[in-house]
């Protein structure tokens, strides 16, 4: 978490009240908490309406399940919080690249559920002029642009802020069912206002870091090359804060093991689903066989990483590679 991002939660956890409450404080509550939701939307240049929720997860879920929408189609390489809410529904196909493989005629039928960023390669996708698009924007809210979509999930502990927090963006509220209760009958359950103010801070906070982040991952990207490794989508326009590697010969596992005794902390595929290890879907939709796959390890990038770090990786990856 950032320092902002702590300090604005310490702060409102200090003179928390229901901002659903009627009286006095309640009220000052939800003063506090409507001008978070303006400040959010003023720093991610988002003219529609903010549903706060739980997380990014919460929000492709209220999205994708109550969207008044004939189908949904969604990309092969998606965050397993999309596949899950969406079974049965066509999958767009990725090429080596990992770019999505947009059909010439996208037409104008259905919802169109597209990651912006990809969590396990960082390769980002161009989502400009897809009509009825949902965007799974958890990795790149507060560090790219936001893209013209029409319904957008954010994660606030992403770009800084707490866990357990994060937003469904939407333009009209009106395409998907309400559920009753709070924010606008479009969420149930007492606003996290907390961590809400931590969020808003966080997305306030400068960012000069991305791109020291940028340049390090090119020098690690070159160094990975270097060393004999492969660097996933080397190619394709990423994320500063997410890149992918693969140590032919050498598992996941073991990788993982051997950073962990050095010290660095890295996954295998996304953090939430590494804990099986199993082949990625995404890396299996690039094309990758399960024996190259399951040799992938991901790497991230934050504000309080440096160059030796980077250096200090380069020469575990060379230790362990030999």
């Amino acid at each position: 978490m950032l320092p902002e991002a702590v300090a604005a939660m310490v702060d409102a956890m200090q003179s928390w009240a229901n901002p659903s409450s009627p009286h006095a404080d309640g009220r000052a509550a939800r003063a506090k908490l409507e001008d978070a939701r303006a400040r959010i939307a003023k720093a991610l240049d988002w003219p529609g309406h903010i549903i706060f929720t739980s997380g990014a997860s919460e929000a492709i879920a209220i999205a994708l399940t109550r969207a008044k929408a004939e189908a949904i189609v969604t990309s092969s390489v998606e965050h397993d919080a999309v596949l899950r809410v969406t079974p049965g529904s066509k999958r767009l196909e990725v090429g080596a690249d990992g770019l999505v493989i947009l059909p010439s005629n996208v037409g104008k039928e259905g919802l169109r559920a597209i990651q912006h960023a990809n969590n396990e390669t960082g390769v980002v996708q161009p989502l400009d002029d897809i009509p009825h698009l949902f965007a799974d924007c958890a990795q790149t809210a507060g560090k790219l642009s936001l893209p013209n979509a029409d319904m957008i999930a954010i994660s606030a502990h992403k770009f800084g802020g707490p866990p357990g927090i994060g937003a469904l963006l939407i333009r009209d509220l009106t395409t998907i069912h309400p559920s009753g209760g709070q924010e606008q009958g479009y969420r149930a359950g007492t606003e996290n206002l907390p961590a809400i103010m931590a969020m808003a801070a966080a997305l306030e906070a400068p960012r000069e870091w991305l791109k020291v982040a940028a340049n390090l991952r090119m020098q690690l990207d070159s160094a990975i090359a270097d060393a004999g490794g492969d660097v996933v989508a080397g190619a394709s326009p990423r994320i500063p804060t997410i890149a992918s590697y693969r140590m032919p010969g050498v598992s996941a596992r073991a990788q993982l093991i051997r950073f962990d005794m050095a010290g660095i902390s890295v996954s295998a595929g996304s953090a939430c689903s590494s804990g099986t290890l199993k082949a990625s879907h995404v890396l299996t939709a690039m094309g990758w066989d399960e024996t190259a796959a399951g040799e992938v390890i991901r790497v991230s990038f934050g504000p309080q990483t440096s160059a030796a770090d980077i250096d200090r990786f380069v020469a575990t990856w060379r230790t362990v590679a030999s």
